[in-house]
């Protein structure tokens, strides 16, 4: 799956009515069971599944115990069933719906409360190429319109992009990449495309990401959340434009 699909529609200028080809964006409901049993369901973008289910489950602290991502079966239907085998406990208490698109779910999880260390600091310049690049790579947004992007750089270089319906979903993607492929994210750098809120500084608290970045807003509770964290809180970065609103000491000027 590609995430879009063609439909014709009517595009209406000042001239002309045309019919036209476009790239609509794909949006499936997925169900997602442990053990046979289904314990959440969520809609998001069908590509990434298993990194999104992954960076999900991992986030959030559903299974308590051991499962293995590796043999999560995953079949694409008019849903996708996505089934994890496990020897641990689903604990689902707490769920909530958040503010972010399409309907994403978050837990309220208090032992994640340890402070992020010093973890990186990049130049303000470079930021800014970065996140020009990872704005080149939402291949998805920039053929439909209709998507949220998440990525992770080690400063250097974009690790892995993400794409989604849904913002929280993005994260979750780039997050369950890095879980599957081991690659430690306390000395990363998430750029996303949406507003940072309070649930989008949660997520970058419990995997330690010292340094989140994005085009849009954060929300007053989120600017606490990552002032309390120590996490670099970055907004508005557009052009030669950027706001930093918590632990400037990463970014070097």
């Amino acid at each position: 799956m590609n995430g879009f699909i063609k439909k014709n529609i009517i595009k209406i200028t000042e001239s002309h009515n045309n019919t036209v080809e476009d790239a609509v964006a794909e949006e499936k409901k997925i169900r997602i069971s442990v053990n046979g049993r289904e314990v959440l369901s969520l809609y998001c973008s069908p590509i990434m599944v298993r990194e999104l289910v992954a960076g999900l489950f991992m986030t959030e602290g559903i299974i308590k115990g051991s499962w293995c991502a590796d043999r999560m079966s995953i079949q694409y239907d008019e849903d996708i069933l996505v089934d994890i085998p496990a020897e641990g406990e689903v604990s689902i208490e707490g769920s909530a719906r958040t503010s972010g698109c399409v309907g994403g779910i978050t837990f309220d999880r208090s032992e994640y409360s340890e402070t992020i260390g010093e973890g990186i600091t990049i130049e303000k310049d470079v930021l800014r190429e970065l996140f020009h690049d990872f704005q080149k790579r939402s291949d998805l947004y920039n053929t439909t319109g209709c998507i949220h992007s998440a990525a992770v750089s080690d400063g250097r270089h974009i690790l892995v992009v993400g794409e989604d319906i849904g913002r929280h979903n993005a994260v979750d993607k780039v997050t369950g990449y890095c879980f599957l492929e081991e690659i430690s994210l306390q000395d990363k750098i998430i750029l996303v495309s949406g507003r940072l809120s309070s649930e989008m500084a949660t997520k970058c608290a419990r995997w330690g990401i010292p340094i989140v970045v994005s085009r849009a807003a954060p929300t007053a509770l989120a600017i606490n959340i990552a002032e309390k964290r120590g996490i670099t809180m970055v907004g508005f970065m557009r052009g030669k434009r950027l706001n930093i609103y918590t632990h400037p000491e990463r970014i070097v000027r």
